[in-house]
């Protein structure tokens, strides 16, 4: 929304600010490389006002590497984007990345950063992250957001699998992509050592009706109840 009027209107810092006062546990960025959403600068910006976890997300070219270890965040999450992506719309085969996803993650290791690698549901790319040096992966949730509507227990099916893949290979787990109000808790309920959910398009979309500071209450209450 800034972006498409210049200024700083919106303010993403105090945004950023507001988001955590009202309850969340952290701020996820996701930078790429024409800058249509968050920017470089931003994500350097809030790396000194957040003030519980920043996790920078996105697909780890080497000016995305450098603003990483530059920054230091908290978490790292390597999305595989093409530039002229909408948004994100698959995860890692970490079999076939696996030297190019190894050497990177090794990079962000060197600065103690830790590395979540986004994958589709899928026990062998679970696996595969592992072995790439992974500290957690993100699970890909926008299928399961999809066929939620026809059939939780179906679409969340594959979500479990890897899941328990996660959790028999000792990663953290992470997921992220079209999480809302409607589908958040069961997914929860059904995975409940879910470390982390990113949750931004919809989190946003619902605080022009229910306003911000609700709207991220709201979202905490899905997870804890």
């Amino acid at each position: 929304m800034r972006n498409s009027r210049g200024g700083n209107c919106p303010d993403v810092l105090q945004a950023a600010r507001d988001i955590e006062r009202f309850g969340a546990d952290g701020i996820t960025v996701h930078p790429r490389p024409d800058a249509r959403h968050i920017r470089y600068d931003d994500v350097r910006q809030l790396k000194a006002e957040i003030q519980t976890e920043l996790n920078v997300e996105g697909n780890p070219i080497e000016s995305f590497i450098d603003l990483v270890l530059e920054v230091v965040p908290a978490q790292v999450t390597l999305v595989p984007d093409a530039p002229d992506a909408l948004t994100s719309n698959a995860g890692w085969d970490t079999i076939r990345n696996r030297e190019f996803l190894t050497e990177v993650t090794a990079r962000f290791h060197e600065k103690g950063i830790r590395v979540s690698i986004f994958v589709d549901p899928d026990p062998v790319m679970v696996a595969g992250a592992k072995a790439c040096g992974a500290d957690r992966v993100e699970l890909y949730t926008e299928s399961y957001a999809r066929l939620y509507p026809q059939g939780r227990e179906e679409a969340v099916a594959p979500f479990v699998a890897a899941a328990e893949e996660a959790r028999k290979q000792g990663l953290g787990l992470n997921a992220g992509h079209d999480l809302s109000l409607e589908n958040l808790a069961y997914y929860h309920e059904r995975i409940p050592w879910t470390d982390e959910v990113s949750i931004g398009h919809a989190l946003i979309s619902d605080a022009l009706y229910l306003g911000l500071e609700n709207t991220v209450q709201l979202y905490q209450r899905q997870l804890k109840e």
